[in-house]
């Protein structure tokens, strides 16, 4: 895999294509040259039969150079790299800063290849490609460029832990606004692989991320909370608003702040193999605060002593037993009788 660097100063994952798979486009695209210079030659040699010997070679060197020569110039300026052979390979050609070539890039190669790969029968360009660490013949050299294979086999991508369930929601109103894409993307590489590194590791770079988040968005990391499950319940919620913004599932304004919180993940627990049972390491996680016993409220009908929605004494018994009264005209049952 080689990185290249992007004019923005974004790094690339390319893989570089090797000699093999470079020689079969090669020998694809010059037969399909042949096989058009052959053609027009015959063609051309037909229509200037009463010509004389000079006008016909000059007429020969002209079909030479627009076949083999500005045909595939031609083909990598329209087709952005990828000629007839590189396409049924899976190749394509760059530039140096991964970006698309442009006509200088392709008649640089084209004119170079001309020497390298036509008149030397490709012993040039195989010896300069085995040379180059990134497999480049003379005209990428030249030009600036690198022939990249396009068809890479997907890695499955890795699986992000959710945060616990008592962190889900509590970020709805952070700015994510200047957190730099750099950031994210080294906060999902370290949750997809924080159980890949060594305990101590991991926790100096989850807390490392999260302070560096926590300056990103102008707000203080919460207190009792490990660096990685801070983290998680971050992207979480980053997912959470991108998906709202793609399929249009916006709140609306007069719907609280946690109702478009993410749900909490069902039977989320422990992870097995990881020390302490915990999936993020960086400390113990704090302990929610525990649930309230339930209390048993008066109904709109059999308010308490301080009105609708105030606990009955729990010391009279005649409150919990006392059937609800309904409303005045309406049987307790709700059925009307008969007239």
């Amino acid at each position: 895999m080689s990185e290249l660097v992007t004019g923005e100063a974004v790094a690339l994952e390319l893989r570089p294509a090797r000699l093999p798979s470079r020689a079969l486009a090669v020998l694809i695209d010059l037969a399909l040259a042949m096989a058009v210079y052959i053609a027009v030659t015959v063609a051309l040699v037909a229509a200037s039969a009463s010509l004389d010997d000079a006008a016909q070679v000059a007429i020969s060197i002209a079909a030479f150079l627009l076949v083999l020569v500005g045909g595939p110039i031609a083909v990598e300026t329209l087709s952005h790299g990828r000629s007839l052979g590189k396409l049924a390979v899976g190749l394509r050609v760059v530039r140096d800063d991964g970006g698309p070539i442009r006509f200088r890039h392709a008649l640089v190669r084209g004119a170079i290849g001309v020497v390298e790969i036509v008149m030397t029968f490709g012993v040039v360009a195989c010896t300069a490609s085995l040379v180059s660490a990134r497999g480049r013949r003379l005209g990428d050299v030249f030009a600036g460029t690198l022939v990249v294979r396009e068809r890479i086999p997907v890695a499955p991508s890795g699986f992000v832990p959710p945060p616990p369930p008592w962190l889900a929601g509590r970020f709805t109103e952070l700015d994510l606004s200047a957190v730099p894409d750099g950031l994210w993307l080294a906060i999902r590489q370290y949750l997809t692989r924080m159980h890949q590194l060594d305990q101590q590791v991991g926790s100096a770079m989850a807390a490392r991320l999260a302070s560096e988040l926590a300056a990103s968005t102008g707000a203080p990391a919460p207190q009792g909370v490990p660096p990685g499950a801070y983290l998680a319940a971050v992207v979480q919620e980053r997912q959470a608003r991108e998906a709202r913004r793609a399929f249009g599932g916006g709140t609306s304004g007069s719907a609280p702040a946690h109702a478009s919180a993410p749900s909490p993940v069902a039977g989320y627990g422990p992870v097995a193999g990881v020390p302490g049972g915990y999936p993020y390491p960086g400390g113990q996680p704090a302990t929610p605060p525990s649930p309230q016993p339930p209390v048993a409220y008066g109904n709109a009908a059999t308010p308490g002593p301080g009105g609708p929605g105030v606990p009955a004494a729990s010391g009279d018994p005649s409150e919990a037993s006392r059937p609800a009264v309904p409303p005045e005209g309406r049987p307790a049952s709700g059925f009307v009788p008969p007239a």
